[in-house]
């Protein structure tokens, strides 16, 4: 029965790797449709919000069923209870690569991003890729020093959008109220993605230690648990 067990909670592993991935892949997409106008790609990255409502709803009926069956303590409990949130912030995240594609698709089939702005979104969405393809990795491997680094990652987007609205707040803009409202939005969008990445490997760090790290990624030390 041990055995039966384990591999499920292996699987609801394998299960959040592929959320991941799924919305590494949106991220990645979104953004190019972002900085191409490509109505057709920020159609897809619409749609493909569906398939990560999916997982989610079939991760959480995985992990409801474990609770129910199995009705685990300790660190198992852990698992499974951090692996339902963990999806929540995952779904999240692939919202707000909806949302992303949704202002490419508001602004067709114009560009929403003035092109002094460009380097910065850019930048933005690769910084935010390169986070979500972190956490499947922290994900899959449960490796703390790499949880760690995604603080640091999640620090450039922050200093990305600080840019972003020195830009906006510039006497140099001469874009106007409606491209403002859309960087405004955007920039948000991709700080709050890279949050939910951090808090993503927080819970990885809580399922490892036991403790909830609150305090800075330095500071997280590995506990029995």
């Amino acid at each position: 029965m041990r055995a039966v067990f384990q591999a499920e909670l292996d699987q609801i592993g394998g299960q959040l790797v592929t959320m991941t991935n799924h919305v590494e892949l949106a991220m990645s997409r979104a953004t190019t449709a972002l900085l191409d106008a490509d109505y057709t790609l920020a159609d897809w990255v619409i749609d493909s919000d569906r398939d990560i409502d999916r997982l989610k709803a079939d991760l959480d009926d995985a992990c409801f069923q474990l609770l129910a069956r199995q009705q685990p303590v300790a660190t198992d409990l852990r698992i499974i209870v951090t692996a339902l949130s963990m999806a929540a912030d995952l779904e999240r995240m692939g919202d707000l690569s909806a949302h992303v594609a949704k202002v490419a698709k508001l602004r067709f089939p114009e560009s929403a991003v003035p092109p002094e702005l460009r380097p910065t979104i850019l930048e933005m969405g690769e910084a935010a890729q390169a986070i979500v393809a972190k956490t499947a990795s922290v994900i899959a491997s449960r490796d703390l020093d790499r949880a760690k680094e995604l603080e640091a990652d999640d620090d450039i987007v922050d200093r990305l959008h600080k840019d972003l609205f020195r830009t906006l707040l510039s006497d140099r803009w001469e874009h106007g109220i409606e491209p403002a409202i859309d960087m405004t939005l955007l920039g948000r969008y991709y700080e709050r993605f890279a949050d939910h990445g951090v808090r993503v490997a927080r819970q990885v760090v809580y399922v490892v230690t036991g403790v909830m790290p609150m305090r800075p990624a330095a500071e997280w030390v590995s506990e029995s648990g």
